[in-house]
């Protein structure tokens, strides 16, 4: 069908998106006057393109909200183990790997992939920020090298492939009509490789330069979110942060902190056991049933509601196993500030998502408020089928087609609305070049959560990582740039080879 003005507006729109970025200024209002001119476009009805702000602020709250609730259940695990010093025992032996500045680097981005895998990167932050992060600095990484390091790992690679959750994979399959666990395996190895190549090019072209000794690092060490002239600013141009942190201790600000509670060495060994002991325990039970017929397999998406479960009971345990007064009040408190701080971190991704969910058929009708059975529109798939005849029978083209679209849908700042459209995109021109879905899914996937799940959009939880470490987020997302996009063209080459 012939492109109309509600298609031209929307693709100015994503456009205007990409200039903010360059502008560093805010997204929430262009996308919301985006969403309102290309419903009234759409539809020439000024009450519909009002209406539609809200419906498509609905959609995407909806979307989203498994990866809002796993994040508050995990932040406030993480603030219940701080609150008993429990999770200074959990990473200990970590610390005492970091000899120097190299060695904290890889440690550093191998502990951080490791547990954000399990918890998600955004809830484990204020972990890191208290106890790895500082350890690394004594030793000679820079704030800098450490922000890398914690980025490309957890928002990076962790995200990307959301192995063990499955929330991204599944989302790919959705659409792709392919077994999910066949995208999360593709995923898992592009992402490795993009992470592989950004670690060392970010180490060659920046991180070694900035590497000191550990006596000259811990005589001159400042406290992490304070840089040699002050409080640096981790705020981008126009206010778009995400999140905040306190310039003097440098942790990520998630609210007023949990009282402390003083326990016991044994107790609190037995406490920062629990956690590794049983998210180790549901890591092995998902992967038997993956690879093996030994347990049952999980259905597609039942990862992360185990994860997120097993989460919430440990959460009810170690806080009435550190004694105290009310614990079943302190269990309500750390729940309510894990809720407030997972809407603070992605509340200003729903009105970018809405506006990127308008193009897409699979949510446009809700948000256009037309009946059940009507047909709805679907901007992007319109746009994609004018071109995509001219999309050469080649693989290698295929693959570069999806990683430029995975890319541009991710500058929503989350990385993971539009996984289900690039999914049937993924399937429509699988059909053609006689690729795998599967694998043109999974290149989207990374392209996408690559850029707007925390490495390059400095309105997504970038920002985050930058408060941590005490470091500007758009010289962060400069220093990132290029190893990353470097990374994801070696892998998509890499993923034309292997599959």
């Amino acid at each position: 069908m012939p492109l109309t003005a509600g298609h031209w507006i929307y693709l100015g729109g994503i456009a205007v998106l990409i200039a903010m970025v360059v502008l560093r200024k805010n997204v929430v209002g262009p996308a919301i006057a985006a969403t309102f001119l290309t419903t009234l476009a759409m539809t020439g009805s000024v009450t519909t393109g009002i209406s539609s702000v809200f419906r498509a602020a609905i959609a995407a709250t909806t979307e989203l909200l498994t990866i809002f609730l796993i994040i508050a259940i995990m932040t406030s695990l993480v603030r219940a183990l701080r609150a008993t010093g429990a999770d200074d025992r959990m990473v200990a032996p970590f610390q005492r790997l970091m000899r120097n500045g190299p060695t904290a680097y890889v440690v550093l981005a191998v502990v951080t992939l490791a547990l954000s895998l399990v918890f998600w990167p955004t809830p484990i932050l204020p972990l890191l920020a208290a106890i790895l992060i500082p350890a690394a600095l004594r030793v000679g990484l820079s704030p800098i090298g450490a922000a890398i390091a914690v980025a490309v790992a957890g928002q990076g690679i962790a995200l990307s492939s959301d192995y063990v959750l499955g929330v991204a994979p599944s989302l790919s399959a959705e659409g792709a009509g392919v077994p999910a666990a066949a995208v999360a395996d593709r995923a898992l190895v592009i992402a490795l490789i993009v992470g592989v190549v950004a670690l060392t090019a970010a180490y060659a072209i920046t991180v070694r330069r900035t590497i000191t000794r550990p006596t000259v690092a811990a005589a001159r060490a400042v406290p992490v979110g304070v840089g040699p002239d002050g409080p640096v600013d981790v705020a981008p141009a126009g206010g778009a942060g995400t999140a905040e942190h306190d310039a003097v201790t440098g942790e990520l600000d998630t609210g007023d902190p949990a009282p402390r509670l003083e326990i016991g060495p044994r107790r609190a060994r037995l406490l920062a056991l629990s956690v590794p002991v049983c998210f180790g325990a549901l890591l092995v039970f998902i992967l038997l049933g993956r690879f093996t017929s030994l347990v049952p397999r999980l259905e597609d998406g039942a990862a992360a509601p185990l994860v997120g479960g097993t989460a919430a009971l440990l959460l009810v345990a170690i806080t009435v196993l550190s004694g105290g007064t009310d614990p079943l009040d302190r269990v309500s408190d750390h729940f309510v500030h894990g809720v407030s701080f997972a809407f603070r971190i992605m509340g200003m991704v729903i009105p970018v998502a809405g506006f990127i969910y308008v193009g897409l058929g699979s949510f446009s009708g809700k948000i256009l408020g037309l009946p059940e059975g009507e047909q709805a529109p679907d901007l992007l798939l319109d746009v994609v089928s004018q071109v995509q005849g001219q999309i050469p029978d080649n693989r290698f083209v295929a693959l570069f087609v999806m990683l430029l679209v995975g890319m541009v849908l991710g500058l929503d700042g989350n990385g993971w609305p539009a996984l289900p459209f690039t999914g049937a995109l993924s399937a429509a021109i699988g059909g053609q070049t006689g690729i795998d879905p599967a694998t043109l899914a999974a290149v989207a996937q990374n392209g996408s959560t690559w850029v707007g799940g925390g490495t390059l959009v400095i309105w997504s939880t970038l920002i985050a990582v930058a408060g941590i470490t005490g470091v500007s987020v758009t010289d962060l997302a400069r220093k990132l740039f290029l190893p990353v996009v470097g990374g994801l063209v070696l892998a998509t080459a890499a993923a034309g080879v292997i599959w």
